[in-house]
């Protein structure tokens, strides 16, 4: 996992410094970003600030010097809104993480006993009904939905006025008829908690479905009913920890998913998540935003993977009796 996290912030930091544009070039009026007029500011202060930024250094150099700093968990401060960025994640995260979790664990929860019960009845009419419509979840943009459910259930179109359009972020118990501040925030996050997750879903009910239809057609499974053990002991006790294999290898996905957040869900209702902060700091090209939110992705990742590998043990014995035989 180390050698993996230092390549990836290697690349990273040198993508971000080679791309096109200057982190300084808006004060002065360039590059645009609503910059003041040049000549408000000289060639002199523009060489000053990328002194003070230590931008003037050699890129090896300004690696180092980053590293250095998050030796001692200094991310930095963010170029363009003067605050340490460590305080900014913090904020971010957590209406990302809020609003995720609830998405991730609600997708799990429908689409795992969803592909179960469609790989135990094969090509019947729910099989076929609940296939194609999950087809059709998973083929919808987010952007077009959420924008529909804007227009149709936000009172933006004239329809129904049902959910607010725009999570605020805050808790304003008198505003609808069911008073608490959870209640209240979960009215609030209902559209974007939905946009969430039914494309996850979708993609999660067909992979649970191909587990378990590959585990149901096995020598043991055959066996086991042999034995005279009933449908739901076969299917829930032996069949389901080898058909979730899969669905265990996607949390290496969805770990790094949950830090970054969504560009589109979170712009379209106005959240101030990972997503939106990644998208501005890569526009205003607020380095130390970039690399710490890029390293915090790489980490989740890499530590995705390594609880996905404990996680098949424990699903599976069979993998820790392998290891040990080899």
């Amino acid at each position: 996992m180390i050698p993996t996290l230092f390549g990836i912030t290697v690349i990273t930091f040198t993508l971000i410094r080679l791309a096109p544009g200057d982190p300084t070039a808006p004060k002065v009026g360039e590059g645009g970003g609503g910059g003041l007029n040049r000549a408000e500011f000289s060639r002199e202060v523009q060489e000053a600030r990328r002194k003070l930024l230590e931008l003037d250094k050699p890129i090896p150099v300004q690696y180092l010097i980053w590293c250095r700093k998050l030796a001692t968990f200094n991310l930095g401060e963010s170029y363009n809104q003067k605050r340490p960025v460590g305080d900014l994640i913090v904020e971010a995260l957590a209406n990302t993480l809020k609003l995720d979790i609830f998405a991730i664990t609600l997708a799990y929860l429908i689409a795992v006993p969803l592909g179960i019960y469609s790989a135990t009845h094969r090509f019947s009419v729910w099989d076929r009904i609940s296939t194609v419509i999950l087809f059709i979840l998973y083929s919808l943009p987010t952007f077009w939905i959420a924008s529909l459910a804007i227009v149709f259930l936000g009172g933006g179109g004239g329809f129904l006025d049902i959910f607010p359009i725009a999570w605020l972020g805050c808790n304003t118990p008198g505003r609808h008829p069911f008073g608490g501040a959870s209640l209240d925030w979960l009215w609030h996050a209902f559209l974007p908690i939905a946009c969430l997750t039914y494309p996850v879903l979708a993609s999660l009910s067909r992979y649970s479905r191909a587990g378990m239809m590959e585990v149901v057609r096995q020598d043991f499974i055959r066996t086991a009913r042999a034995k005279g053990l009933s449908e739901n002991v076969v299917i829930f006790k032996h069949a389901a920890r080898n058909g979730m294999i899969p669905i265990l290898t996607l949390l290496a996905t969805m770990l790094p998913l949950m830090i970054s957040g969504s560009v589109i869900i979170e712009s379209i209702f106005s959240i101030n998540g990972m997503g939106k902060l990644m998208f501005d700091a890569v526009m205003q090209r607020d380095y130390p935003i970039v690399m710490a939110v890029s390293s915090l992705s790489a980490v989740m990742t890499l530590f995705g993977v390594l609880m996905s590998d404990f996680l098949y043990v424990l699903v599976d014995p069979r993998i820790s009796f392998e290891k040990l035989q080899a």
